[in-house]
């Protein structure tokens, strides 16, 4: 077999090099369309991280302290029974130490309010809502409907929108009205 040893000719060597050009001008087009959508797509990656680290900063600011809040609510709890445990006697004889645990509280309180930490509490005759409520018991009580709250035992709290702890309460397990 013998191969052909014979050169281009002028017009088959220009329409090579146009072949050629024309293939390496569509590999550099799509070169160039790939490069622009992994820079799209690199953009939209950061920007996306740019709003997730914002949205992160803002939870880390407004809910970072719940922990130290649920941890406080046991304090709270504990002056307030000091307080209600506290009869007319012991309010005449210990007025001053009774007095310093109304303010305790009453800055206790302040202090949750500053940080977003609000009280839910419930009345009696509320209508139960376990998003915000924990029932602690169920009991049918004459005059009452059912899903009524018959007893408030605790409050509960919320740290701006999200509960850190319900309030627990009775509840009426009347079927009739």
């Amino acid at each position: 077999m013998a191969q052909d040893n014979t050169a281009p000719e002028d017009g088959e060597l220009e329409g090579l090099e146009e072949f050629i050009a024309a293939e390496e001008l569509e590999a550099l087009r799509a070169e160039r369309d790939d490069m622009r959508d992994r820079f799209m797509r690199a953009l939209a990656d950061a920007e996306n991280a740019r709003k997730r680290g914002d949205r992160d900063r803002r939870e880390a600011e407004q809910y970072g302290g719940s922990k130290l809040a649920r941890d406080m609510l046991p304090v709270y709890d504990n002056l307030k029974r000091a307080l209600d445990a506290a009869n007319e006697e012991t309010r005449a004889q210990a007025a001053a130490l009774i007095e310093g645990l109304e303010l305790t509280l009453r800055e206790l309180t302040n202090v949750l309010k500053k940080h977003g930490v609000t009280e839910i509490n419930p009345a009696i005759g509320d209508v139960f809502d376990p998003q915000s409520h924990q029932a602690m018991f169920e009991a049918p009580l004459p005059g009452t409907k059912a899903g009524q709250i018959i007893q408030v035992m605790g409050v509960g709290f919320l740290l701006h929108d999200r509960l850190l702890r319900p309030a627990q309460v009775g509840v009426s397990s009347n079927t009739q009205g």
